[in-house]
């Protein structure tokens, strides 16, 4: 059974025991070479417990972070608690105060205007959502690659530090992070099929290389 998790935004996608090593990673205070092996044990506690104990095969995000929290605290990493519980009030607080302005920038004026808050239009707040929403239905990308683009832009508008951006410019971002999840996959999908091609000439000549019945032997 694939456990199924809600999101913040009402998405549902399968449950991912490496998102939840990575949200211990970040939230460790260890050294970094000790983060990764304490992440791995205490995930492991994680996924078992969501998988035989919970009893549901949905659970929404926010029970999964204090899941975790709560491992993180029984095992004696309060400090490791408290960060993962600042960094998503801090992510969350981020997000309410960034704003989205229907504009384009194509002048020092249009920047002024949009640094002082007056547009034509009226702002709209952040939501990732409508990032995978356009994906998904204008451009048909599966779901977990429009989310991956959605949340690589996320990121990069995050650590801006700009609260007021144009739609043009998240428009930018999207479609150069999505031009760069197209090319890592069709790189990915070329080089397993040039391993597989690598894999068959071996095969091949290795039965060319044996000795057939009723034939002289391949020399080598």
């Amino acid at each position: 059974m694939q456990l199924k998790v809600i999101k913040a935004d009402g998405a549902i996608e399968g449950y991912s025991h490496t998102k939840v090593i990575a949200a211990l990673v970040n939230a460790l205070v260890e050294p970094v070479q000790n983060n990764i092996s304490v992440a791995r044990e205490l995930a492991e506690a994680v996924t078992f417990y969501l998988y035989n104990k919970h009893g549901r095969d949905k659970i929404t995000s926010s029970e999964i972070l204090s899941i975790i929290q709560a491992v993180l605290s029984s095992t004696g990493y309060d400090d490791a608690a408290a960060n993962l519980s600042e960094h998503h009030y801090r992510r969350s607080l981020l997000r309410t105060r960034i704003e989205v302005a229907k504009s384009d920038i194509q002048k020092i004026s249009d920047a002024v205007r949009l640094r002082q808050n007056i547009t034509p239009q009226p702002g709209s707040s952040w939501n990732k959502s409508k990032i995978i929403n356009d994906l998904t239905t204008e451009y048909n990308f599966d779901n977990i690659t429009a989310r991956t683009v959605a949340s690589m832009v996320e990121e990069k508008i995050l650590a801006s530090g700009l609260r007021r951006l144009p739609s043009s410019f998240i428009r930018f971002l999207v479609l150069i992070q999505a031009q760069a999840i197209l090319s890592a996959q069709q790189q990915l999908q070329a080089d397993e099929k040039s391993a597989a091609c690598s894999i068959n000439n071996a095969v091949r000549d290795e039965r060319l290389r044996q000795p057939q019945n009723g034939l002289c032997p391949v020399e080598v």
